[in-house]
This record gives C-alpha cells, sequence and structure tokens, in this order.
C-alpha cells in the first residue's frame, strides 16, 4: 500500500472514531460536519472525499459499529459451550456492548423529514446481524436436541425482542441487578423452548464482560 492511500484509510479512521464520540456526546442533529473536521483535525473536503453527506457518514459508521460486534461475539462464542451457555452468553455480550447514545443518534436521524429511504433501509437492516446471532444459537440448539424443534426465525425475533426490551435501562439501573434481569430472561427463554428432558435449572456463571 502507498503512503497515498495508507493516509487516506487513515483519515477515514479519524473522521469514524471521532464522529462517534461526537454523534454520542451531542447527538446527530446536534453533530456537524464541521464539529467533526474540527476533532478529526482534517478538513470538511477530505470527509466529504470519503463520506458525500452526514447521513451516509453515520450510517457508515453505524455499519463498522455493528461489524464490530459481531465479530467480538464470534470470538466469545469460542469460550461457550453448549447452545444453552449461547443464551446466557449472548444476554450478557448484549448488555456489555450496547450502545444506547449511538442508537439515540441513529434514532434521531431515522426520525428526520428529509431522511433518504436508503439510508432507513440501511438502518433498520442493522438489526440483522444480533439476529443472525440469535438465530445461529436456537438453530443450534434445536439440532443438538436441547431445544423443541419449531420455526428459528420467529424464535430469534422473540428472544431479540426481550433482550432489547432491557436495553432501555443500561444506563439507569444497578448493573448488578440489570445483569441478573438479562439472565433472568434467558433462563426463562431456554425453559420456553428446551426439549422434552432438558428443562433444568442449569445457569451458567456470568463470562467475562467483553
Amino acid at each position: 500500500m502507498n503512503k497515498r492511500s495508507y493516509d487516506s484509510e487513515q483519515v477515514r479512521r479519524d473522521v469514524l472514531r471521532e464522529a462517534e464520540a461526537l454523534f454520542s456526546r451531542k447527538g446527530y442533529n446536534a453533530t456537524s460536519i464541521s464539529d467533526i473536521s474540527k476533532a478529526a483535525g482534517h478538513s470538511k473536503g477530505h470527509i466529504y472525499y470519503h463520506f458525500k453527506s452526514k447521513e451516509e457518514l453515520f450510517v457508515a459508521l453505524a455499519q463498522q459499529t455493528i461489524r464490530s460486534w459481531g465479530e467480538r461475539w464470534a470470538e466469545r462464542t469460542g469460550a461457550c459451550g453448549t447452545a444453552v451457555d449461547k443464551v446466557y452468553a449472548i444476554a450478557d455480550f448484549v448488555m456489555d456492548n450496547y450502545q444506547q447514545d449511538l442508537l439515540k443518534a441513529g434514532q434521531e436521524l431515522a426520525a428526520h423529514p428529509d431522511v433518504q429511504p436508503s439510508t432507513l433501509q440501511a438502518l433498520y437492516g442493522l438489526a440483522a446481524t444480533p439476529v443472525a446471532a440469535y438465530r445461529s444459537i436456537i438453530a443450534e440448539g434445536m439440532d443438538a436436541g436441547l431445544f423443541s424443534k419449531d420455526d428459528p426465525d420467529r424464535l430469534s425475533m422473540l428472544l431479540g425482542a426481550w433482550l432489547g426490551g432491557l436495553n432501555v435501562f443500561v444506563n439507569t439501573l444497578d448493573q448488578e441487578l440489570l445483569r441478573s434481569l438479562y439472565r433472568e430472561t434467558a433462563k426463562m427463554f431456554v425453559k420456553a423452548v428446551a426439549a422434552p428432558g432438558h428443562d433444568d435449572d442449569h445457569t451458567p456463571e456470568a463470562g467475562p464482560q467483553v
């Protein structure tokens, strides 16, 4: 890679890093390209070279964030045993990796009257990564005979809704209490889908925070 292309990629990384901090702290509407330019130490022209608009920049940031989520979860699964263990592990993981402030910024963008349809499609599509993770766990449990045969797509959406409902409390509840609620949700889900003979009360210890 030559120096010019390397510098270009560094600019992009700088812009995304500072944009994430600003969007998380100030929200989408209150953050300007000028703010990002100043924080990143790069001209607005350099930013527009990589991103046609603030909207496009936010979408790129959101997609980068969810890719990182998926990569970190893939690493975490290596320390898990059965599909039951993975249900508890992903409950912990969702709590530890929920970025409420950035999500709020995304909601601001989605509610903007001039938002592009392609942007909305991209933002709504972000949910595919965690839902795919839930589906993989559920399908694994069914294949292993731990979970009753059912529609894994339907169950993955239900699990996502249960865990997602707790996300709103990430910054308001005591963390120990909140973790117990995530794990209670995992326990209820496992009991609800358990195959006959596999509906015991086994609850794995909480894994490391990632």
